[in-house]
């Protein structure tokens, strides 16, 4: 009865260390998602569409929503791709929490965070698809004029 006793736990502490080897081996195994480049370009986006949408009380109100697609340029003047997301007002006439995609030759980059009415933004690039797959970083958004018709989007990008 004591050496089968002492078999049953040998053989469920092998188990133990077997199944703590795999999950240890898979969680350090990030090569799949990172590969350890380093990238840093700016676009410049036209912001020909976005559109307001008023779902408070009347006029500039929490809650209200950006929506948007437009066209992303290259600092010569190219088309080098398009953007699309949303935006979400949070604080009255200072800033709008968003998300959107930026889609480049190649594939595609997410950001989040806030765009402040008055003042530079930076937000977090969240993901990617493409050569941009397991994407982080930052991009820094910076209006071109007051009437926010024109944006640089300066991407700093490890994937």
């Amino acid at each position: 009865m004591r050496k089968s006793r002492l078999a049953g736990v040998l053989a469920a502490t092998a188990c133990a260390v077997l199944v703590v080897g795999v999950s240890v081996a898979q969680a350090g195994d990030d090569t799949s998602q990172h590969h350890g480049r380093t990238a840093a370009f700016t676009v410049l986006e036209h912001a020909d569409t976005d559109t307001v949408v008023d779902l408070g009380p009347h006029g500039d109100s929490i809650g209200d929503t950006l929506a948007f697609a437009n066209p992303v340029y290259d600092t010569h003047g190219a088309q080098v791709g398009s953007d699309q997301g949303s935006c979400v007002r949070t604080e009255v006439g200072r800033s709008w929490e968003c998300s959107w995609t930026t889609t480049l030759k190649g594939g595609s980059l997410v950001v989040q965070g806030p765009f402040h009415d008055t003042a530079d933004s930076t937000l977090a690039i969240t993901g990617g698809t493409g050569k941009w797959r397991g994407a982080r970083g930052q991009m820094h958004l910076h209006a071109r004029d007051a009437k926010g018709s024109a944006f640089d989007f300066a991407f700093l990008v490890t994937y």
